[in-house]
């Protein structure tokens, strides 16, 4: 392995892959704020040959998915813990991180102010696993929870999360597949009752 020395781009690096369920070369890129790709893409690789991250490929036809080492655990004091990639939510939980630096872009708003899942559950600790929306934005006083809905659930479970949202958070916005689907139309169905909700389609998040 080839030592380096780490910079604060490093560290920033390390504290994004391990906040996020999937992370990509390309969410890298804007999550610490390189100018290029290529310019990410050599970096990624010299942490990669120092020890620190880990380029996995999970699933045919996505790039490899990047995670952190132990090396990299003891060094940010994280939890040593395996790391898990649920196959079958990959594909949303990149449209997850799309979604963020969609709205980091197109809002100005700094990924500092962002709480993920993850994260959300890690503050829950121990004991039932409560629904949390896929990440959080604290701003200007308010609170915006963000749902990426790709599947339908059913729909007693769809409103039992718009119900919890509406009370935790003081806006919600829901990303879908399109305004044909079943999911959107629920959602609509539900918007006069909860007015503090806003539906987008995937293909505006994808623009970006």
């Amino acid at each position: 392995m080839g030592e380096i020395r780490l910079v604060e781009r490093d560290t920033t690096i390390i504290r994004e892959v391990e906040r996020w369920r999937v992370v990509l070369s390309r969410h890298i890129t804007a999550l610490a704020g390189f100018e290029g790709q290529k310019a990410c893409d050599r970096r990624l690789r010299k942490l990669i040959e120092a020890g620190y991250l880990e380029r996995k490929k999970v699933l045919y036809g996505v790039p490899g998915i990047y995670t952190l080492t132990h090396k990299a655990k003891l060094l940010a004091s994280l939890p040593e813990r395996p790391e898990s990639i649920r196959v079958e939510q990959i594909p949303h939980d990149i449209e997850v991180l799309d979604t963020a630096i969609y709205l980091h872009r197109t809002k100005d708003i700094p990924f500092k102010a962002f709480t993920t899942e993850k994260q959300l559950h890690q503050q829950d600790g121990f004991g039932t696993r409560k629904h949390r929306p896929d990440f959080v934005i604290t701003a200007n006083g308010k609170t915006y929870c963000i749902e990426v809905e790709l599947s339908l659930k059913a729909k007693s479970r769809l409103e039992q999360n718009i119900l919890a949202n509406f009370m935790a958070y003081d806006f919600q916005i829901w990303i879908v597949p399109d305004n044909q689907c079943k999911i959107y139309q629920i959602l609509k169905d539900n918007q006069e009752k909860y007015p503090n909700m806003h539906v987008l389609e995937l293909q505006e998040v994808q623009k970006t």
